[in-house]
């Protein structure tokens, strides 16, 4: 049989290098392409590419006021629905007795809105919300990475507003209730994440660095700033334990709360809130609350049956009473603020008064509380 003649192999072209290396003669192309780039010698007589790349120009970062607009999306969207500003009233009701400069004023007002909407974008991710005042909450628009990195892009944002206060005692205050912030939040996160039912004291505890923290930062600042010597942190730390016991309560039982952010929200995200607190608590045998809460559930009918089971064990009267006391408390520490001595015309607490009484008045006046 005839075999094919052997044929050798086709020849390897010849190996052409970046460095204008060869073995062979290049196509006219090819030499078109690199006579048109800029290149340099070396040391070894070979040919490099010369970079266009100015380094120098980044040393300090460079920043545009459209990259800007980027990163704050997240939270212009839920700084464009503003809430209550409770926040805000406060200040301005606080500072009838501490009188502090407007300059100053507008500086710490800022900087407690900046705190105030960039944790709420923080607190939505981790407790999985699906509304924000009556929007979608802005990572299941933005995303949950840009949201957090918006959050916390504002935190140092603010920091650079309490910078401009010019007082060492102001970035202290920054960055003590900063942490007592941080605190707070992983206690609260940790008692949900582990099914945790924590004592009411140890509640009160996490309340005071959580949620009083941000009422704190704002006191502590304008005494900072203020030629008073009036001390209205006790009183502030009231106002906060006030504000979240009425916050948890209005999750589980008010109308327009419901609209808002959901119905009894805090029972699908698992909270450990003051009337769920007390309801696990006053019948430790019965393990019906805390297993709906390990559910995350969001059936209705459950979530009725829970406020049922909550009325059944006294607890949103409970939560009625330590909230009336707790205004007595506010009250108090209030006469005791106006009668100080008064300077460069100083007003009394009657906004502050007024602010409190505005807290309680859907909590005491709800007929779940009888």
């Amino acid at each position: 049989m005839n075999s094919t003649p052997f044929q050798p192999p086709s020849p390897v072209p010849p190996r052409t290098s970046s460095a204008n290396a060869t073995n062979g003669s290049r196509s006219p192309s090819h030499r078109r392409k690199l006579s048109i780039m800029d290149e340099e010698p070396t040391k070894t007589g070979h040919r490099r590419n010369k970079s266009s790349v100015d380094g120098t120009k980044y040393k300090d970062g460079t920043w545009s006021s459209k990259n800007d607009k980027i990163l704050m999306g997240p939270y212009d969207y839920v700084h464009e629905h503003p809430g209550k500003d409770i926040r805000r009233q406060l200040i301005h009701a606080f500072n009838a007795w501490l009188q502090v400069p407007p300059a100053s004023l507008a500086i710490i007002t800022k900087v407690v809105t900046m705190l105030h909407t960039s944790s709420l974008l923080i607190d939505d991710v981790e407790d999985n919300s699906v509304l924000r005042r009556g929007i979608p909450v802005a990572h299941n628009i933005f995303g949950t990475a840009q949201t957090i990195n918006s959050a916390n892009y504002v935190y140092f944002l603010a920091l650079q507003e309490v910078q401009q206060l010019n007082n060492p005692a102001a970035i202290d205050i920054y960055v003590q209730e900063m942490l007592n912030l941080h605190r707070g939040q992983g206690m609260d996160l940790f008692w949900r994440d582990t099914l945790t039912c924590p004592t009411e004291d140890e509640y009160l505890e996490m309340v005071g660095n959580k949620t009083g923290g941000l009422f704190r930062l704002a006191v502590k600042l304008m005494q900072a700033e203020s030629t008073t010597d009036k001390d209205c942190v006790a009183l502030v730390n009231v106002m906060g334990l006030i504000f979240q016991i009425c916050d948890d309560y209005l999750n589980l039982s008010n109308t327009v709360y419901t609209e808002n952010k959901g119905f009894c929200e805090d029972l699908t995200e698992g909270k450990f809130s003051f009337p769920i607190i007390h309801s696990i608590r006053s019948n430790p045998s019965n393990h019906q609350l805390i297993n709906i809460l390990k559910q995350n559930t969001k059936d209705v009918e459950v979530k009725r049956y829970a406020v049922q089971y909550m009325k059944n064990t006294g607890s949103f009267a409970h939560t009625s009473r330590v909230v009336a006391n707790l205004r007595d408390q506010a009250f108090a520490l209030i006469e005791v603020i106006d009668a100080m001595p008064k300077i460069n015309g100083a007003g009394d607490g009657q906004m502050v008064r007024a602010i409190v009484e505005k807290i309680v008045e859907s909590t005491l006046s709800d007929p779940n509380a009888r």
